[in-house]
């Protein structure tokens, strides 16, 4: 895996982005559980889409969830001065928002969905003020450790999925600091709630919402969104729908499922609809009947 990043680190980005079209493509020819996933979840969020169109947006979620895994050696493994040039461009007005809303004080949550490269979005937010990510520690140690190193070299700091984590991301919030999570995430049936996700019951996470309610930190839904030809990313920040503020935990929660999906209405074919989002029903029944 290290030796495959290395080689991914040093080849020029439209390169990567050549193979992972091949790679892409192959796997929306081919039967395997990457199509049949991301087929299931684009049907059931697109009703409307006919079965053409299915097709063509899963070849193309496919192709970038390929670019999402080429760009990883760029994103971990050369310095950070490289990883953050990959950033071109990005959202003025967003931007603006965010900012004032850092030097605010009273915190910033930021919801970084699995939307193109988040892992980049991370390092690029890092640089504007002290971010701290809620993490899920991988099953494999090696992996684990590369990641952890990776992000840590810009200064992120790491809070696990427990209530020691949970409690590093309140005193941050508390110091007027920026949190990140990735809120698209499936919990533990403890740790959330069902609410639409376009349409579709979701168990979402209930933590941003608590979180909102306890600090009365701001909240964003952002991305770093992949642009054409290999010319590198464009940062595009967006205030959260005001439901996410509701003392009401099911109006908040949904509020949150929608600021995701706003920004996923910008590049639907940047999701990575691969992901089993929607694995847990509230009915019991097997969503992915593959």
């Amino acid at each position: 895996m290290k030796s495959f990043l290395v080689l991914c680190a040093w080849l020029p980005l439209p390169v990567l982005h050549g193979i992972a079209r091949i790679w892409g493509s192959a796997l929306s020819i081919i039967p395997n559980r990457s199509r049949a996933t991301t087929r299931t979840n684009l049907k059931a969020c697109f009703p409307d889409y006919s079965p053409a169109e299915i097709s063509r947006l899963t070849r193309a979620s496919l192709v970038n969830t390929a670019c999402t895994a080429m760009e990883m050696g760029k994103a971990w493994l050369v310095p950070i001065e490289k990883t953050l040039s990959l950033v071109v461009d990005h959202d003025a007005d967003g931007m603006q928002s965010f900012s004032a809303a850092v030097e605010s004080g009273s915190g910033v949550i930021l919801l970084a969905p699995h939307l193109s490269n988040w892992e980049i979005l991370g390092f690029y937010i890092q640089e504007i003020h002290q971010t701290t990510f809620l993490y899920q520690p991988l099953r494999q140690p090696a992996l684990d450790k590369l990641i952890r190193e990776a992000r840590s070299r810009s200064g992120v700091k790491m809070a696990p999925t427990n209530r020691k984590g949970v409690a590093q991301l309140l005193k941050a919030l508390q110091s007027g600091e920026i949190i990140a999570v990735l809120p698209d995430q499936v919990p533990a049936d403890e740790s959330g709630m069902y609410a639409p996700f376009f349409g579709v019951p979701a168990l979402t996470m209930t933590l941003v919402s608590k979180l909102t309610q306890r600090t009365g930190a701001k909240v964003f839904c952002g991305f770093a969104q992949r642009l054409p030809k290999g010319k590198g990313f464009k940062v595009v920040l967006q205030e959260a729908n005001p439901a996410v503020f509701s003392n009401n935990l099911e109006e908040s929660i949904t509020g949150l499922n929608e600021s995701v999906e706003h920004s996923v209405e910008l590049a639907v074919a940047q999701y990575q609809w691969e992901y089993k989002r929607f694995r847990r029903q509230p009915d019991g029944e097997d969503f992915y009947q593959e």
